[in-house]
């Protein structure tokens, strides 16, 4: 999961990720793994921005126990102020060679709140964590990761795109009138630049 340097979203640097991205990233991601001779046998979701990844993981890595840890902090991109289980592990750890995976460690407090979750359940043979993105900034340091983000930014993940944009369309102020200004501020104040098709369905769904 991911932390704003603040509330107020204006200007906040944004990186916006494709589906053909993301299953690139989790290839790379496999392969790390892979190469690294790490064999788990189950892997557990971070939800929810854990659950794409750790599905494709578990397709390339042929491992059929998928279990997740539902942990929140965020609704759209305002933050709660500390991350939490919401629903339970319910598989069985003792014993097992366990990857958990999230979409991006950022803050590193999602992780360590899963983590420490996880052992309360029982003791694994072996835990590694794995993302998508990592941001130096984080002071939990996965050891697997597709890619290193070095300089702060907010990473869309496809999955969430109304959510996300969403959140920008109803903090900007005056509120854009047609899909044109919202793809407008959108450049402008945070340097991506959306496809149109994608701007009609936040504007659809996220306001009304």
């Amino acid at each position: 999961m991911q932390s704003l340097p603040e509330q107020d979203l204006r200007g906040v640097p944004c990186e916006l990720v494709s589906w053909e991205t993301f299953y690139r990233l989790s290839q790379r991601l496999a392969r790390t793994i892979h190469t690294s001779w790490f064999r788990p046998d189950l892997i557990v979701a971070i939800g929810r921005g854990g659950y794409m990844p750790a599905r494709i993981l578990s397709d390339y890595l042929d491992v059929l126990d998928l279990a997740s840890i539902k942990i929140e902090h965020y609704h759209g991109m305002h933050r709660d102020a500390a991350a939490q289980v919401r629903y339970p592990l319910a598989a069985q750890v003792d014993g097992r060679r366990i990857l958990l995976v999230d979409d991006v460690s950022d803050s590193g407090d999602t992780f360590q709140v899963a983590v420490r979750h996880l052992r309360e359940h029982g003791e694994p043979e072996e835990l590694r964590t794995a993302v998508l993105h990592h941001k130096i900034v984080s002071d939990f340091v996965p050891d697997y990761y597709a890619r290193e983000v070095k300089s702060w930014r907010w990473i869309i993940y496809p999955w969430a795109i109304i959510e996300d944009l969403g959140s920008f369309l109803r903090d900007m102020d005056p509120a854009p009138k047609s899909v044109e200004a919202f793809a407008a501020a959108l450049a402008e104040q945070h340097g991506i630049v959306v496809e149109r098709s994608l701007l009609e369905h936040v504007m659809a769904f996220a306001t009304g």
